[in-house]
């Protein structure tokens, strides 16, 4: 039922505890019909359907249903934060609760939206708010929207399936990996408890680090733990079963197409071979940045220049399938020999295309001391940091604490100037939290990041208050201010970009710390910036050719 659906995203959205997370899921999917549940986990994973109606048609249908100009739905968006929320306070008072299946409502009424002119559209949608009661316009606003998130991980969802289905979790999360589509037929397999049902083509789950949070020492000999670089890519698995290859990204995305190179690497390999590795750009032996990995994902259509200009290889790091056999239960050590042999035979075997995969070096160092010495170069290699592996370790599921570890290199800082702001989302609705930050370009500020994390809920109330005090002009729901206040940020990296007025994008930022100690003119400068720049990567990357 949709309503049942509309209470179940409440509940979700209202709890911080996981139990009570999986508890509510469990409930959920025991109680409704197949077809409801199908759809219901599709969307509470993350596959989400794609926007039917764009947002602006909706704001103003929406405006117009209401009986209110759109500037002031523009300026109650601005309060609330969230289209699909500010659509279902704005509307008239719902007569009704549709008692129809969530099937229904996506099968019959959404999908179907997206063939129709603008005139059908509108019709359409205006009878389905009049149909739905609050809470269910507003999950169906985010459905149609293409903005359905939910505070609930993948993880969760197959906690509680499993739990539901009396089997493990890994069996659930095997499912759902892959393309399927929500059928109750899909459910039912779902929660099947014969576990021989793996697809030729699906992944294996991936197994996960934890960030390192205690030092080395303490994980005790240096000896029991293998050393290698962690690699800025694309997480991967390469798959050759059935006489086919099938390349996935740990989104669970199929991207077999996108990398050309690396399926004929799959078309070589033996039957029931699968590597787990990373997607890296490499020219000339040398490894790009990840900025020019990005120009080739989400690409439709692959040009002969973007191919040449990024070539991509294959770093393998871990072999879970060998004969068709899983060896996930064999040690690290075990399953690196036989990866060891997988990419010698290889390259035997290809000449002219070994050089796309290769095998992830070790880096050796006989101290912990001696390690960290190494994992401070780590950007020199275009790497993140190291990847510590505990050598009798088997192949997991999920993030679990203690066989890996990645301990990445320390963030870049630099001091920059809030220059503007907009207000926050779902419970931040009603704060300014979403920050834009400049550094000096001789006398100007130009923008080099934008940042919401990182502040304590006392700070983020004094932020508030100083952005309300010191507004200079409005774009929208964004608020220029006073460039009086000083914050140190965090980044991961950063390139240069033609797309942002400095000439820089930086990656993953974060607040530190407000620096009230600091005046504006105290902030950095973007030479600071251009500074740390990724210089010439060095030829010897330590990476061995297949079989090398």
């Amino acid at each position: 039922m949709m309503k049942a659906f509309a209470d179940l995203y409440a509940l979700l959205d209202e709890t911080t505890k996981t139990t009570a997370k999986v508890r509510a899921l469990r409930d959920y999917f025991a109680r409704i019909p197949a077809a409801d549940a199908a759809w219901a986990v599709a969307f509470l994973i993350g596959r989400k359907p794609r926007q039917v109606i764009p947002s602006a048609k909706l704001r103003a249908w929406a405006a117009q249903e209401a009986s209110i100009p759109e500037w002031l739905f523009q300026e109650a968006y601005d309060a609330v934060g969230d289209v699909a929320e500010t659509i279902a306070l704005l509307l008239p008072a719902p007569e009704q609760s549709s008692q129809l299946s969530l099937t229904h409502w996506i099968e019959n009424r959404l999908l179907p939206l997206r063939g129709l002119d603008e005139e059908h559209q509108r019709e359409r949608l205006l009878a389905a708010w009049h149909e739905l009661d609050s809470s269910q316009r507003f999950v169906w606003n985010k459905l149609i929207s293409g903005g359905f998130r939910v505070g609930v991980s993948q993880r969760l969802v197959t906690r509680a399936l499993a739990d539901l289905a009396g089997i493990e979790p890994a069996d659930i999360a095997h499912r759902l990996m892959g393309d399927w589509s929500p059928t109750p037929e899909f459910f039912a397999r779902l929660l099947t408890r014969d576990v021989a049902d793996a697809d030729a083509s699906r992944p294996y789950p991936f197994f996960l680090a934890h960030p390192l949070d205690q030092p080395t020492t303490e994980l005790g000999e240096r000896g029991n733990w293998q050393a290698e670089w962690k690699w800025d890519g694309i997480r991967c698995q390469l798959i050759r079963r059935g006489g086919l290859t099938s390349l996935w990204s740990r989104g669970e995305e199929l991207v077999t197409i996108q990398y050309p190179e690396l399926t004929a690497i799959g078309d070589a390999l033996p039957e029931g071979t699968v590597l787990d590795g990373e997607i890296v750009p490499c020219k000339d032996d040398r490894i790009l940045p990840f900025s020019q990995l990005q120009r080739r994902i989400g690409r439709k259509t692959l040009t002969r220049a973007i191919l040449a200009e990024t070539p991509v290889i294959l770093i393998a790091y871990d072999l879970l399938e060998r004969e068709g056999v899983d060896i996930r239960a064999w040690t690290f050590d075990q399953r690196r020999q036989a990866l060891s042999a997988v990419v010698a035979d290889f390259a035997a075997r290809n000449p002219g295309i070994e050089a796309r995969l290769r095998l992830s070096p070790i880096v050796n160092a006989p101290t912990w001391h001696e390690l960290a010495v190494i994992q401070a170069q780590s950007r020199d290699r275009q790497a993140e940091g190291l990847m510590l592996k505990d050598r009798e370790s088997t192949y997991g599921v999920g993030r679990k604490r203690g066989p890996w570890w990645k301990w990445k290199v320390e963030p870049y800082t630099i001091d920059a100037v809030l220059t503007a702001a907009r207000r926050g989302s779902g419970k931040r609705a009603s704060l300014y939290t979403d920050y834009t930050f400049g550094v000096w370009k001789n006398d100007v500020l130009v923008t080099i990041a934008q940042a919401y994390s990182g502040l304590t809920d006392a700070e983020i109330r004094q932020v508030d208050a100083f952005i309300r005090r010191n507004m200079v002009e409005r774009f929208g729901p964004v608020r220029t201010v006073k460039p009086e206040l000083v914050f140190e940020l965090a980044f991961e990296g950063l390139n240069r970009s033609s797309r942002h007025k400095s000439g820089i994008a930086v990656r993953f930022p974060r607040i530190v710390r407000p620096r009230p100690d600091k005046t504006p003119q105290e902030a950095d400068h973007l030479a600071t910036l251009e500074a740390l720049l990724p210089s010439t990567v060095p030829a010897d990357l330590g990476l061995k050719r297949a079989g090398g």
